[in-house]
């Protein structure tokens, strides 16, 4: 059991999310090959009760989505403490939908370190979770032209459904050729990256045109990769990246969205949900990308 300091909150988890960032650990790939991973980390996708609190807003009982200390979330219970906690509505129909809040905080927080994507012309590589609330985001932030790729075909259906205007297969056409043709040569404003493939992040650069921001989100699984860096340069491209516990003073906002509409849609995505005791296959399926497994839920 957790010990409590002033200010923290220990929650009794529900529900737990995979996230891409844990297939690095899963499958020892790339950095992570040498990595030991201590109990219960990195979970960091959590819905649960408080069962004890020594910070004075937060209640015992209270139902809440929260981000565990040091990431160890892979738990029955864990420590947290403020900003990283937000509230669920106490009639909320569908409770594990709501996890899809704590992703979306992390890309929230993302669109606050790059310039506005209003009337631009975007693409995100990458339609898992991460992707589809990019596709989302940008749709209400008002971007002009959103074309979404990956290279599993049934992602595609996902992306449209989140409001992608074109998606593109990329294991069958020519990613570039294809944003060339849509953009009547003029190419992309801004790409996202929502994908740990090295070669989705070299692909992205070829689609922006000169000055563009390519803004690398995907965890990247090898400290060194190739990337066409003088082609990046020639472009003079606008490079971002986000990563960091720091989402977590988005949470509330992120969960105000789910429960108003702004972003429920994104609940959508939360399949399959599946038993504690299924985690072994669960891994192994958000792994393999086994058919509409977006954002995988373990319940408790």
């Amino acid at each position: 059991m957790p010990t409590l300091q002033d200010g923290d909150v220990m929650v009794q988890c529900k529900w737990v999310g995979l996230c891409g960032s844990n297939m690095g650990q899963y499958a020892g790939d790339g950095i992570f090959a040498n990595i030991k991973n201590p109990p219960g980390w990195a979970g960091h996708e959590n819905i649960g009760t408080i069962v004890e609190s020594r910070c004075p807003e937060w209640k015992v009982g209270q139902l809440v989505l929260a981000q565990p200390e040091g990431y160890f979330g892979f738990a029955e219970y864990f420590r947290t403490k403020p900003p990283g906690i937000a509230a669920l509505p106490k009639d909320a129909p569908d409770i594990p939908a709501f996890m899809m809040a704590q992703p979306l905080a992390t890309v929230l927080r993302a669109m606050t370190q790059t310039e506005n994507v209003i009337n631009q012309r975007c693409a995100v590589i990458g339609a898992g979770p991460m992707g589809l609330i990019w596709i989302h985001l940008l749709r209400q932030f008002g971007a002009r032209q959103i074309i979404a790729t990956d290279i599993i075909d049934w992602r595609l259906t996902w992306a449209k459904r989140m409001g992608a205007d074109t998606v593109i297969d990329a294991s069958k056409e020519n990613v570039a050729d294809v944003v060339r043709e849509l953009t009547g040569g003029k190419m992309l404003d801004f790409v996202a990256t929502a994908t740990t493939s090295a070669e989705a992040l070299a692909s992205s650069v070829p689609l922006l045109r000169r000055d563009g921001r390519l803004f690398v989100f995907g965890m990247p699984h090898h400290n060194d990769q190739k990337f066409p860096w003088y082609a990046a340069f020639r472009n003079e491209l606008k490079m971002i990246c986000s990563v960091g516990p720091e989402c977590a003073a988005f949470f509330q906002i992120a969960m105000d969205m789910m429960v108003d509409g702004r972003a429920s849609i994104l609940g959508e995505a939360v399949t399959p949900r599946m038993r504690w005791d299924e985690a072994e296959k669960a891994f192994e399926m958000y792994h393999l990308c086994a058919r509409d497994s977006q954002k995988l839920v373990l319940e408790l």
